[in-house]
């Protein structure tokens, strides 16, 4: 169960810690998200786990209530000084590190054997969770993610093509994730109260997942920022000649040259996938 509004005053408290608002620490006090989050992992004795921003451990407790081997990070140090001497040394399977996410994406884990299977569970404040995506997106994939994050970026996340919130990191993820499950978080299932609601998402690893190199995302991120303007007139602009061919090939498939980046399907983009630099 996860830790009352009372309990949770009484450790902050305790361990004389204020939330830090620039570090999104709102802790999740509602039973039935905690449950929820651990029914969407899907997780069991046999399951890895990374757990991106512990805080206080509700989730992590969860977790470990299942059997499952965990890796966690938590940035704050007094929360991982906290978590340390209340959970992480009386439990053999948990391992926790106390550092950056965005320097450590996947938390110092270290799968045994030949064993490539790992779910993340993470609680992601705004300004980290596009950064550490892009980290996660590079190889080795997790086949399961259930993220806590803000409206906001979750909208972007799972935006389809011609919608305003669609871009590069719509792509990223979706040549590699499928979205399986949305349900959205109201504010007062927080300590502190935020002031946006929350989304709850399951992704889970496609069977063929794409991946972007460095060339081709620059590339896409390049053309997003100027996502109003006319696709033709934004690759005339650019020097790499596997851009002209890529857009020739859209021609030739009937692609109008006046289509705007926002409009373009992922599948158009997964053509850049291989891109590199120009010679």
């Amino acid at each position: 169960m996860p830790l009352s509004p009372t309990v949770t005053r009484e450790i902050l408290h305790q361990i004389e810690h204020v939330p830090n608002k620039k570090l999104g620490q709102n802790f999740l006090i509602d039973g039935n998200i905690v449950r929820k989050s651990i029914e969407l992992a899907g997780i069991d004795s046999t399951s890895f786990v990374v757990e991106i921003g512990p805080g206080l451990g509700t989730l992590t407790r969860a977790i470990l209530d299942t059997g499952a081997h965990l890796w966690a990070i938590e940035r704050d140090p007094k929360l991982s000084a906290y978590l340390r001497s209340s959970i992480v040394e009386d439990a053999p399977n948990c391992s926790l590190s106390q550092g950056d996410c965005l320097e450590d994406p996947h938390a110092g884990l270290t799968l045994p054997g030949e064993s490539k299977d790992f779910k993340i569970i993470a609680n992601l404040p705004y300004a980290v969770a596009t950064p550490w995506m892009d980290l996660i997106l590079s190889k080795p994939l997790p086949s399961r993610m259930v993220l806590m994050l803000q409206k906001e970026a979750a909208d972007r996340y799972s935006a389809d093509p011609g919608s305003k919130t669609f871009g590069a990191i719509s792509i990223f993820l979706q040549s590699s994730f499928s979205l399986h499950s949305s349900h959205l978080v109201k504010g007062p299932c927080f300590l502190p109260v935020p002031k946006v609601d929350s989304v709850l998402l399951r992704l889970d690893q496609k069977v063929n997942p794409v991946h972007f190199s460095n060339p081709a995302k620059e590339c896409i991120r390049r053309i997003f920022t100027q996502r109003r303007k006319q696709l033709g007139a934004l690759c005339k602009r650019e020097s790499n000649p596997q851009i002209s061919a890529w857009f020739d090939s859209l021609l030739f498939s009937g692609i109008s040259p006046t289509v705007r980046p926002e409009a373009l399907p992922i599948h158009c983009w997964q053509m850049l996938a291989n891109l590199t630099k120009d010679s």
